[in-house]
């Protein structure tokens, strides 16, 4: 029997939840530890075999989180409340987190010399954390902030964009 190793990186409080939650939650189904966090537990499974399941999503997560992270969730004795716990510090639909978020959309700025690919990879990140708050962002206003958060070498592609 040959094993599979996913690897991710450590979940620093810094870098991208929404991302970095995927990532783990396909951890956890190759793992086939899903049902746990999720609170989906099969009928005809005993509580002894539940609480193990449990214990490893639990460890599963936790080996996934850098130890400033960790910290702030040690108290947590399940996976799900670990999960959720996660969500309510990081994934937060506050109106403080919303506003945080768009100010990063409105005045989100390609560096002259940066790969647009790059470029366009960030933007949908920053669109798809919106999208996660349920901040919706019509497809015209999205094409102008990103045209406007072109450099200026790109002055020629843009007015041909947006004049025809």
């Amino acid at each position: 029997m040959t094993t599979t190793r996913f690897e991710i990186e450590k979940f620093d409080g810094e870098t991208n939840f929404n991302l970095w939650q995927v990532r783990m939650m396909a951890i956890l189904v190759q793992s086939g530890l899903k049902k746990v966090v999720t609170r989906k537990k099969p009928e005809n499974l005993n509580k002894t075999k539940w609480e193990e399941l449990d214990g490893k999503a639990l460890s599963v997560i936790q080996l996934c989180l850098a130890n400033t992270v960790l910290q702030e969730v040690l108290m947590e004795k399940t996976s799900s409340a670990l999960w959720k716990r996660l969500e309510t510090l990081y994934a937060t639909k506050s109106l403080a987190n919303r506003l945080v978020l768009k100010q990063h959309l409105f005045t989100f700025r390609m560096n002259e010399g940066e790969i647009l690919r790059d470029h366009i990879s960030q933007f949908i990140t920053l669109l798809n954390d919106l999208k996660k708050v349920e901040v919706h962002i019509d497809d015209e206003d999205q094409a102008m902030l990103l045209l406007c958060s072109l450099p200026p070498s790109y002055k020629s592609f843009k007015e041909i964009l947006i004049y025809g």
